[in-house]
């Protein structure tokens, strides 16, 4: 159980860790997001993150499903060797 644990810390600190500037949005958003930035707003910086936030949770959510998985299956595999 302490090795789950401390893989899925590893995971998650390698996630927050690695958080990459979003380049790929649609024209609209790129080009209201650099005039943003060009005249001193913060509002291209809010949209970067609020991209970010979105495509985390399902990550997230797949990596806890695989950890719920992973961790179903190998109580069974502990029951029927014991």
């Amino acid at each position: 159980m302490k090795k789950i644990v401390f893989i899925f810390l590893f995971m998650v600190t390698l996630l927050i860790s690695n958080v990459p500037v979003a380049h790929a949005q649609c024209a609209m958003c790129t080009v209201s997001a650099e005039q943003s930035v060009k005249n001193g707003n913060t509002q291209g910086n809010g949209l970067n993150s609020g991209i970010l936030y979105l495509l985390s949770i399902p990550y997230l959510l797949i990596t806890g499903m695989g950890i719920l998985w992973y961790v179903k299956f190998r109580k069974k595999n502990t029951e029927g060797v014991a």
